[in-house]
């Protein structure tokens, strides 16, 4: 078929015109491309049509050539579509289903991912489906089989959806290994990729196509109007100074979600979610089954109910996270509100696009304050998105826990040839420098662990046989790895049962160990007793009545990306004609009347005492990360000079150092303790980095097979057992193989991910540019007071954290009303 002839995109052009739709320019262009024989990557708002973008020109290349259609039994699939959500992956089969259907196309589509069902991953398993819609996780375990070579062997497509989410993450280092298997496989397969908001656009091409640098980057439709509102409080009323929950919010978010048929509540976190979803079912006045609640902890069977819901009309507000803000596609849902800061550009454009899904139609978010400098973050992203600014995401090199997961899963497979994989690997943007000698540790740790675990059996994973490939026999160590895929960790997951029904979801070890047997507590939207903990299963039945705590999971924080942290410190000088800057005027007014105001350019300190102690509070507004190594960093270089006790709290938009005992300050000395020298030197002194790195390398391990999974029909083990297992790893490895390289790998990332040592770097350098601002205000300011609220946290006290908080704002602008 030649694509330069007169109708030949006219079966999808018919079909589009049946809808009363018509296909955009740019969905053709990928379509011409495609059928060119080209592999790309498609950039386009949400919304927009991505799917029958990447869709149809494998449908035109079946409809024009009927050798194509039907595929021999077993054949495997025509196309894969890699999805990074669960719940993206069941609405794009649904889609894709859909669309062969009405175009009388007899494809299978398959589901393969966690979710799927029995049958889903027995049509995947044996090469049954023509198409497949898979997660990477999924990809690298079917890559696990020998036969998985002779199942993709007619592959015409890959296709890589929401591309941008997997680019600067591990999952998709994974994946780029498993596209370099594929491409092994079915050298003739395009590959195309979906994005919707990135900034890197020409890197995330070159990451997903190493292969192909002429390949194609096809701009798609204009971006999708997106209208930004902020639910404000009415009259004078003022939001508090510090908090993340918004509960206070409650009646006016209750009232916007009856103004409309169907909303998306998003919050930042599981908790929070949970929180919400019972605070609206409190006040709930229709059917309970009309309000929903979706997060990644929920059991498969609740999230599926709550998509449906949204699809067939029966729900009229789903509470969720981010597990429901990609590209799931839900025509219904009205208006979509976001309860606290977005924390990035891209995410909120991302979740307002999940409002009026539908063509022709612009997205819509009303942004929720929990605090009052939420205000300003919300005007931010309004003025970096009207802009076009959209942050980008970092692609990982080098992570050497993944390349040998992956060297093993092939090894699993069909055996490999160290020379061929390792030039194979190399074709990959991850590990395109990686070096013979780091390439050979890998097959050394693979094969025996290192040199210090050696002589242990358990660790010797893959043999190198006579004809010298490398190949696992033991079948007990192939189940294991299979188990252990992929590089996703969580720790501690207790599954939630009912004592007789089915299952509810997971939440973390740590917070159900607080509980005891007849205690309640809050989860998946509903009030629970706990009956008994056995193993890594919790029991319980549903409480009546009651109150108890909402289930709680680690590293829920979301940092404030680099773009917006700066798009919010120009705005404090330059507020604009936003709503939200009018708003916040009274709050700006105190802070420059008690302290002065940040500005690009103007470094602010404030020197304070308090009951508590003296506290230094700085504001460069570089993100969570790089405050706390900052904090450690000053804190050791103060404590050199001065012997004295510090402790420090950090937030998205400074730090806090609280002195034990008082000591002076001046911009001399301010600028010694910022200074880029000896950075790295007095970082890797200044925090806790083996405390650190051993925390980091026990998720290292298991992504690199070092901690295996308790195998089907055995208890689990508990995360105690786990943080002892992967100690003692650590403490050998580092007395008898100090060089091994997962040792070396944690204190990268450690330095590169938790303390982003690059970016604190870039940070110091900003600051050293800037004039100081050291103030001396007589009270906490608006800045300093959130930080000074999260010192609170931990101390011990008869009240709660948030009565506190009130209290304490209430006397603070008691004081500054006197002053005005």
């Amino acid at each position: 078929m030649s694509p330069g002839r007169r109708g030949w995109d006219a079966p999808l052009t018919e079909w589009f015109a049946a809808r009363g739709w018509k296909a955009a320019a740019f969905q053709r262009e990928t379509w011409r491309r495609y059928l060119a024989g080209e592999s790309g990557l498609l950039h386009t708002p949400t919304g927009s049509g991505k799917t029958m973008a990447a869709f149809g020109g494998p449908l035109l290349e079946t409809l024009a050539d009927s050798a194509l259609r039907p595929l021999p039994a077993g054949a495997g699939p025509r196309v894969l579509w890699v999805t990074p959500l669960r719940a993206l992956a069941a609405d794009t089969a649904r889609a894709l289903t859909q669309t062969a259907l009405d175009l009388n196309i007899g494809w299978t589509v398959a589901l393969r991912t966690g979710d799927a069902s029995s049958r889903d991953k027995r049509l995947a398993r044996q090469g049954k489906a023509d198409v497949l819609v898979i997660t990477p996780e999924s990809l690298a375990l079917l890559l696990s089989y020998p036969d998985t070579s002779a199942r993709f062997g007619g592959l015409r497509c890959i296709v890589v959806d929401e591309w941008h989410e997997l680019l600067g993450n591990k999952r998709g280092v994974l994946l780029q290994l498993c596209l370099a298997r594929l491409r092994q496989m079915s050298p003739g397969a395009r590959t195309w990729g979906l994005s919707a908001t990135l900034g890197n656009l020409e890197e995330a091409r070159a990451v997903l196509l190493p292969h192909a640098p002429a390949s194609a980057l096809v701009a798609g439709a204009r971006p999708r109007k997106i209208t930004i509102s902020t639910l404000l409080p009415p009259g004078n009323g003022a939001l508090p100074w510090a908090g993340h929950l918004g509960l206070s919010q409650l009646p006016r978010v209750f009232k916007r979600l009856f103004d409309v048929r169907a909303s998306l509540v998003f919050t930042n976190t599981r908790a929070q979610a949970e929180l919400w979803h019972r605070a609206l079912e409190s006040i709930w006045p229709e059917d309970p089954s009309t309000l929903a609640l979706h997060h990644g902890s929920l059991d498969p069977k609740l999230r599926a109910a709550a998509e449906q819901g949204l699809r067939d009309g029966s729900v009229r507000c789903v509470v969720a996270t981010s597990s429901l803000d990609l590209g799931v596609d839900f025509p219904a849902v009205d208006q979509v509100l976001q309860i606290g800061s977005p924390k990035g550009v891209a995410r909120l454009l991302q979740r307002a696009g999940r409002a009026k899904h539908r063509p022709g139609e612009s997205g819509q978010v009303i942004c929720v304050p929990a605090q009052a400098l939420e205000l300003i973050e919300y005007a931010a992203a309004r003025q970096a998105i009207a802009r076009g600014e959209i942050e980008s995401r970092t692609p990982p090199r080098g992570s050497l826990d993944v390349l040998a997961q992956h060297a093993v899963t092939v090894a699993l497979g069909s055996g490999f040839d160290a020379g061929a994989l390792y030039e194979e690997v190399r074709g990959t943007h991850a590990y395109a420098a990686l070096d013979p000698a780091t390439w050979q540790a890998v097959l050394d740790f693979i094969v025996q662990g290192g040199q210090a675990l050696g002589n242990y059996p358990e660790f010797h994973r893959v043999v190198r046989d006579e004809d010298g490939r490398y190949r696992v026999h033991d079948r007990r160590i192939a189940l294991r790895h299979r188990l252990s895929i992929g590089t996703i960790t969580a720790d501690g997951a207790v599954s939630v049962k009912y004592l007789r029904g089915g299952g509810l979801g997971s939440v973390e070890e740590g917070f159900l160990a607080r509980l005891r047997p007849g205690d309640r507590f809050q989860f998946a939207g509903r009030t629970l007793q706990l009956v008994r903990l056995e193993g890594m299963v919790a029991y319980v039945r549903r409480a009546k009545g009651g109150d108890g705590p909402v289930a709680t999971w680690q590293g829920g924080r979301m940092p404030l990306s680099t773009q917006l942290a700066k798009e919010v410190e120009s705005l404090y000088t330059h507020p604009g004609a936003h709503p939200e800057m009018r708003a916040v005027e009274p709050l700006l007014r105190i802070q420059e009347q008690a302290s002065v105001l940040p500005a690009r350019g103007r470094l602010v300190a404030e020197r304070i005492g308090t009951r508590r102690g003296m506290h230094l509070f700085l504001f460069p507004f570089a993100g969570r990360a790089v405050h706390e190594g900052m904090a450690a960093m000053i804190a050791l270089r103060w404590g050199r000079q001065h012997a004295n006790t510090f402790s420090y709290t950090v937030n998205d938009y400074g730090l806090m150092l609280t002195l034990a005992e008082p000591a002076a300050i001046d911009d001399r000395l301010l600028r010694q303790l910022l200074s880029p020298e000896n950075m790295a030197d007095d970082l890797r002194h200044g925090v806790n980095l083996g405390e650190l790195a051993r925390r980091q390398f026990r998720e290292i391990a298991r992504v690199a097979g070092l901690l295996t999974p308790s195998l089907p029909g055995r208890a689990a083990r508990s995360l105690r057992q786990v943080q002892a297992s992967s100690g003692l790893l650590y403490d050998v490895l580092r007395r008898y193989d100090p060089g091994h390289l997962l040792l070396a790998q944690a204190e990268r990332e450690v330095f590169e991910f938790q303390l982003e040592a690059p970016r604190l770097m870039a940070a110091l350098q900003d600051c050293h540019g800037r004039t100081l601002a050291l103030c001396e205000p007589q009270a906490l300011t608006p800045l300093s007071f959130p930080l000074w609220t999260e010192s609170l946290r931990g101390q011990l006290s008869t009240e709660t954290w948030q009565a506190r908080v009130k209290r304490a704002a209430a006397q603070l602008e008691k004081r500054y009303a006197r002053v005005a």
